[in-house]
C-alpha cells in the first residue's frame, strides 16, 4: 500500500471533518475564480477590443469616459446630441456640399429666394440691358438675397451652433483636411436587448477590427446595408452575430426597433434585414446597424425646427413632410424622402486622423469649442481600469485570498486534532518498521490532498458561478463568459494551493514526526 492511499483512507476515517473541511477550501477558491477569471476576461476583452480602427470619438461634452463606453462599446447611455452640421465639419468640402445641396432646406429656401428676386429684378431691368449689365444685376440681386438670407429669417440657430448657410458653399471644411474619415453614430434605440446603431455603411465597410485592426468585417449572410436601395429605400439593416443568434434573425426578416429602451414601444417603421456579420469578438456582435437615413425618418428621431415660416415662407418648405407625417402619407420604404439635415442630430462621431501627429491638436481645437468635446478611447479605457477597476479587483482579491488562508488554517487545526487520537495509530506504524519522515509525509499528502480535493471543487463552483452570472456580466460589460472560459491568472491557483497545503499541513506533520512510540503504545 503506497503512502497516498494511507493519506486517503486516513481522510475518510474522519469523512464529515474532512467535508467540511474542504468545502471551506472549496469556497475560499471559489471566490478566488470568480474575482481573477471575471476581472481577467473582462478586461482582456475591453483591451483587445481597444484597437478601435479609429483614435478618436467626438461628442458633446460631458463625462469622457461615458462617451467611451457608449460609443465603443455601446454601453451606457448617450451624454446628448451634435447637430448633424458639425459633424459635416469633418468631412471633405464636397461631401459637405453635396448633402447641403442634396437635403438642406436652407440652400433650398435660398434658392427659391434667388430665383424669385432675380426673375423680378430681370422683369423690371430698363428695355436695352445688355448681357453684361443682366449679369452684373445678378450679382447685385445675389448678394441682396443672400444680405437677406444672413438675417436668419427662416431659422433660428441655437447658440454655439454653427450656422448653415447656402453662402459657405466651396469653403473648405474645418477638420475635414486633419481627417482620414467620420462615421457619424446615432443612439437611443433597441432591438430586444440589443443596442440599434443608426449610421453610414462606411461604418461597416472603412472600419476594421483585430489586434493589429487589419481583419475586414465579414458576413455570414448577405451584404452590408446601403444608403439608398430600390427594394427597400432607406429601410435597410445588418444584425451582428450575436443578435442574429440570440434572436433568431435570417436575411429578409423585418425589424421594428423599441424607441427609447429595451422594453419601450416599437417604432412603426421597419427595416430589412440585408445582412448578418461573421462573430469577431467585439462589441459590433451585439448590435444592429440600421441605415442613418432610415432612422432619421423613424418617429421621434428629427429635430424639430425652431422656428416656423411666416405666411409668405411656408409655400417654400410646401412640400416638407415630418417623419411622423410620412407615415401616413406613404407606405413604401421608396416613396420616403430624407430629412432635411436641419432636422438631424447626431449622438457622435468615430474619427481617424489622416496622420497620428494630428491627434492632439485636434482635440484641443474641438474642446475649446462649445459645441462638443474629443476623447481618445484607449486612454479613457486604460483610466478606467487603472483608476477605478484595479484598486477594487485588488481589494477583493485580498478579501479572497485571506478566506483561502483561513479554510487552509482550518485544515491545520482539524488535522492536528486529529493527531492526539492518532498517535496510537502513528506509534503502531513506527513499530511496524515506518520511519519519521514517512509518518511526516503521510501527514502533509493528507493536508495536500484536501487542499486540492476543496480546490477542484472550489474551480468547478466558481465556474459555475461566472456561467450563472455571464447574462448580467454581458448586459453591463457585453463579455459573455463561459463555463470554460479561462484567464491566464487562474494558472497561478494550482502553485498557490501547493504552498498553502504546505504549510498548514507542516505543523500537524511535525507532531506526528515527535510522537513517543513507547508512551504511545504504553498508553
Amino acid at each position: 500500500m503506497n503512502l497516498i492511499t494511507i493519506a486517503y483512507r486516513s481522510i475518510l476515517q474522519r469523512g464529515l471533518a474532512s467535508c467540511m473541511t474542504m468545502l471551506s477550501m472549496a469556497l475560499g477558491v471559489m471566490m478566488v475564480i470568480s474575482v481573477i477569471s471575471i476581472h481577467g476576461l473582462v478586461s482582456d476583452s475591453f483591451r483587445k477590443n481597444s484597437a478601435f480602427g479609429y483614435n478618436m470619438v467626438v461628442g458633446a461634452k460631458g463625462g469622457g469616459l461615458q462617451l467611451t463606453l457608449n460609443s465603443a462599446f455601446y454601453l451606457s447611455q448617450p451624454i446628448e446630441n451634435i447637430p448633424y452640421d458639425y459633424y459635416l465639419e469633418f468631412k471633405s468640402s464636397e461631401e459637405r456640399d453635396r448633402e447641403y445641396k442634396s437635403t438642406s432646406l436652407q440652400h433650398t429656401a435660398y434658392e427659391a429666394c434667388w430665383e424669385a428676386t432675380a426673375t423680378n429684378a430681370m422683369l423690371t431691368a430698363p428695355t436695352g440691358v445688355n448681357g453684361l449689365a443682366a449679369l452684373l444685376t445678378q450679382d447685385v440681386v445675389k448678394q441682396s438675397t443672400a444680405q437677406t438670407w444672413e438675417s436668419d429669417q427662416f431659422f433660428v440657430q441655437k447658440p454655439g451652433r454653427p450656422a448653415i448657410r447656402s453662402m459657405e458653399i466651396g469653403r473648405p471644411t474645418q477638420y475635414g483636411q486633419l481627417t482620414r474619415f467620420a462615421i457619424p453614430l446615432c443612439l437611443g434605440d433597441y432591438y430586444g436587448p440589443f443596442r440599434v446603431i443608426g449610421t453610414t455603411p462606411d461604418m461597416l465597410k472603412l472600419l476594421k477590427h483585430g489586434p493589429e485592426t487589419d481583419q475586414e468585417y465579414t458576413f455570414s449572410q448577405g451584404r452590408n446595408f446601403e444608403t439608398y436601395n430600390a427594394d427597400h429605400g432607406f429601410f435597410e439593416a445588418v444584425v451582428g452575430a450575436t443578435v442574429a443568434r440570440n434572436q433568431g434573425i435570417r436575411v429578409g426578416d423585418e425589424i421594428a426597433p423599441a424607441h427609447g429602451a429595451e422594453d419601450g414601444e416599437a417604432h412603426a417603421r421597419t427595416f430589412t434585414v440585408v445582412g448578418i456579420l461573421d462573430p469577431t469578438g467585439t462589441p459590433q456582435d451585439r448590435a444592429v446597424f440600421v441605415n442613418i437615413e432610415g432612422f432619421y425618418l423613424m418617429e421621434n428621431h428629427s429635430r424639430p425646427i425652431e422656428q416656423e415660416p411666416s405666411d409668405d415662407e411656408s409655400s417654400l418648405f410646401a412640400d416638407q413632410t415630418t417623419p411622423e407625417e410620412e407615415t401616413h402619407v406613404h407606405d413604401h420604404h421608396q416613396e420616403v424622402e430624407a430629412l432635411p439635415i436641419e432636422q438631424r442630430e447626431v449622438t457622435s462621431v468615430l474619427v481617424l486622423t489622416s496622420e497620428a501627429l494630428y491627434a492632439i491638436p485636434l482635440e484641443n481645437t474641438i474642446d475649446e469649442g462649445n459645441v462638443a468635446q474629443a476623447v481618445f478611447p484607449v486612454q479613457e479605457i486604460t483610466k478606467l481600469f487603472e483608476v477605478i477597476v484595479k484598486p477594487v479587483q485588488l481589494m477583493m482579491l485580498t478579501l479572497t485570498v485571506m478566506i483561502c488562508v483561513v479554510s487552509g488554517v482550518s485544515i491545520m487545526v482539524s488535522i492536528y486534532n486529529s493527531m492526539s487520537e492518532r498517535k496510537h495509530e502513528v506509534a503502531v506504524m513506527r513499530a511496524l518498521g515506518a520511519g519519521r519522515l514517512t509518518i511526516m509525509f503521510i501527514v502533509l499528502a493528507e493536508s495536500i490532498l484536501l487542499a486540492m480535493c476543496g480546490g477542484a471543487l472550489g474551480w468547478v463552483l466558481g465556474h459555475g458561478l461566472n456561467l450563472i452570472a455571464s447574462p448580467y456580466i454581458e448586459g453591463l460589460t457585453g463579455v459573455e463568459i463561459g463555463f470554460f472560459s479561462l484567464a491566464p491568472r487562474e494558472i497561478i491557483l494550482i502553485p498557490a494551493l501547493l504552498c498553502l497545503a504546505v504549510l498548514v499541513g507542516f505543523l500537524p506533520s511535525l507532531a506526528a514526526y515527535r510522537t513517543d512510540v513507547a508512551k504511545a503504545l504504553s498508553s
